[in-house]
């Protein structure tokens, strides 16, 4: 089968025809689902370009900024744009926000004071986020030892177990916790509507409870971000989809100036707030990124639907299904034993522009309970938003894969690593 979308595969690399014409057919199932990613896409477009033209950006914002910052006004403008996109108050970018796990560490230590309570309205949260928490005991400087108290609502069937968060609201209740994306779980992200009805009902009980989201691979997936239907407080990584694939460090906190003021005396010293704190030449990416970053989350979202339409067909469980609705840009894949998981992960690898020649193998990674196996040929290390895939080497086998900076990649990814499954018989 012909198929002048996979031009030059047959040339490049050695991919099985059958594969090939798998492929071919999968990807012909897309093209509805595609349609409908590019009109979001264009949508947020949009959306980024009238916020740096509302915010007058000029060349003179990238200018860098030395020793102590005062007067950097490409810092605070970027800031300004971040509040507009993400449709809240305020909002702090900073380089020196290295993931997206600092970032909400600082959002929930900002926010939280010795008695407060805080609830996990998504299940227990992404598996760095333990230590930050005091969910897994040993290391210095959770929230535990501040006197910071924590409740665990698991998702009903998938979904916020909204009956059950509201029953585990209490007096001492100060924050509720949304992690949008699935973390290393087999469920579905949770969706602009659900963060809806959370505000909605948890408000109705205690207005003054803070609600906050892991927004992290969840930017520029739908139309609205968490900001818009009343989210106080979210936060993420620019080395995922807000910095666009080309921004090589940094995150951000959006969401009420309160708020934001106590994360920028957290980051830096109450009384300075964010009157202090320089940025480099990379202030330029970071705004470059943003712009970049609807187009960018276009190609990794095709990437996705494509990858579930053709491991299904391969007789792989895949969630999200290449047609569902979509909150994030993480595909999950579940494999029928560890043979299987190295070998996609491993093919991943070979089909990177950078470090196809590297081996991944599982290793115990900090922050994690289990052996992960990662596989990210990538040109920012540790971008996610960059094509990767992921996986803790345990029962049910499980790869998390995301990103993609270019739809063809991913597709080739795909291929290389199905085919690496194939060589070594185990499909």
């Amino acid at each position: 089968m012909e198929n002048m979308r996979f031009n030059g595969l047959d040339k490049f690399y050695d991919i099985d025809k059958d594969l090939m014409e798998s492929a071919a057919l999968a990807e012909a199932k897309c093209m509805a689902v595609f349609s409908q990613v590019e009109q979001t896409s264009e949508y947020n477009q949009y959306k980024v370009i009238k916020a740096f033209q509302k915010n007058e950006i000029s060349e003179t914002h990238f200018i860098p900024s030395t020793g102590y910052g005062y007067g950097d006004r490409g810092r605070d403008a970027l800031d300004r744009v971040y509040a507009e996109v993400f449709g809240t108050e305020d909002a702090i970018v900073r380089q020196n926000i290295a993931s997206g796990t600092v970032a909400n560490t600082i959002m929930m230590f900002a926010n939280l004071r010795p008695g407060d309570e805080i609830i996990f309205a998504a299940g227990i949260p992404y598996d760095t986020l333990l230590d930050s928490v005091g969910i897994r005991k040993g290391a210095p400087g959770s929230m535990a030892e501040y006197g910071i108290t924590y409740k665990i609502v698991d998702l009903n069937e998938g979904v916020i177990n909204h009956k059950g968060l509201i029953n585990a609201i209490s007096e001492k209740t100060k924050m509720v916790f949304v992690q949008r994306s699935s973390g290393y779980d087999w469920r579905k992200p949770v969706m602009i509507n659900e963060m809806a009805e959370l505000v909605r009902k948890v408000k109705a009980i205690n207005p003054q409870i803070i609600i906050a989201v892991d927004n992290c691979y969840g930017e520029f997936v739908e139309k609205q971000e968490p900001g818009d239907v009343g989210v106080d407080i979210m936060a993420g990584s620019l080395i995922k989809n807000p910095g666009g694939g080309i921004c090589p460090t940094g995150g951000y906190i959006c969401g009420h100036t309160d708020l934001i003021e106590n994360c920028a005396s957290r980051i830096y010293s109450p009384g300075l707030s964010r009157e202090v704190g320089s940025s480099t030449a990379d202030k330029r990416l970071m705004f470059q990124g943003l712009f970049m970053a609807p187009h960018t989350v276009e190609q990794c979202l095709k990437g996705a639907v494509f990858a579930a339409s053709l491991l299904k067909s391969m007789g792989f469980e895949t969630s999200p299904e290449y047609n569902d609705e979509r909150g994030d840009i993480v595909q999950l894949v579940r494999f029928a034993n560890k043979e299987q998981l190295v070998a996609f992960c491993e093919g991943v690898q070979k089909g990177s522009p950078v470090d196809s020649n590297v081996k991944p193998i599982p290793w115990d990674m900090p922050g994690y309970d289990d052996q992960v196996i990662m596989a990210a040929g990538t040109f920012v290390q540790g971008a996610s938003i960059e094509f990767s895939a992921d996986a803790p080497v345990k029962e049910p086998y499980i790869a998390y894969m995301q990103g993609g900076l270019v739809y063809s990649q991913v597709k080739l990814g795909i291929l290389v690593a199905l085919q690496s499954i194939k060589n070594r018989e185990i499909i």
